[in-house]
């Protein structure tokens, strides 16, 4: 019998915290637990925000937390949980941006925090104690990290500098969209 590995513990732990996190914040726009906002609510919160369609980035951002979260706790598909979670955060560090680093101003010190963890995470792989061990590493290999990764920076940014082009184009139509208001969980995107 072999001796219970402390690291992979501790990334067992980080893992199923971080993941839990991630995919209660992720079922709170989704389905509305937990008091948040459902598709219906967080869809005017991101059209509030300047993630048009609103819809559509309410169901990614859902998915991206609440899938991204799911699979970081089982420890399935590592790379591309931690890149999805990652990637969702990014969106809603560039709501919170302008307040500042520190949450207590409403600035984007919590999604970064989760964001980089959920990265960090992926990166690293989920050890010993998770399903991607016991399948072998079949969905944490090399070419899955990297495609992961990428596909992620790149959806993010993507996403991220449409709203900003369209908060620019629209500040110099009206005077803005109003703010960036809440999104029915919390008030980050």
């Amino acid at each position: 019998m072999s001796a219970i590995n402390r690291r992979d513990l501790g990334l067992f732990v980080l893992r199923v915290g971080t993941g839990a996190v991630l995919a209660a914040h992720g079922a709170q726009k989704l389905f509305g637990w937990f008091g948040g906002g459902g598709l219906d609510g967080t869809s005017k919160a991101m059209e509030a925000m300047g993630f048009r369609p609103g819809r559509q980035s309410a169901v990614a951002a859902g998915l991206g937390e609440a899938g991204g979260g799911t699979l970081l706790m089982l420890g399935l598909a590592t790379p591309a949980a931690g890149a999805a979670a990652a990637g969702a955060m990014a969106g809603a560090v560039a709501v919170h941006a302008p307040a500042g680093f520190f949450n207590q101003s409403g600035g984007y010190e919590y999604p970064a925090y989760l964001g980089f963890t959920a990265a960090a995470i992926g990166v690293t792989g989920a050890g010993r104690y998770s399903l991607d061990h016991a399948t072998g590493h079949r969905f944490d290999q090399p070419w899955t990290l990297a495609a992961a990764f990428v596909g992620s920076a790149l959806a993010a940014a993507a996403v991220v500098g449409k709203r900003a082009k369209d908060q620019l184009a629209g500040a110099g139509d009206d005077g803005g969209d109003g703010g960036d208001g809440g999104d029915g969980d919390g008030g980050d995107a």
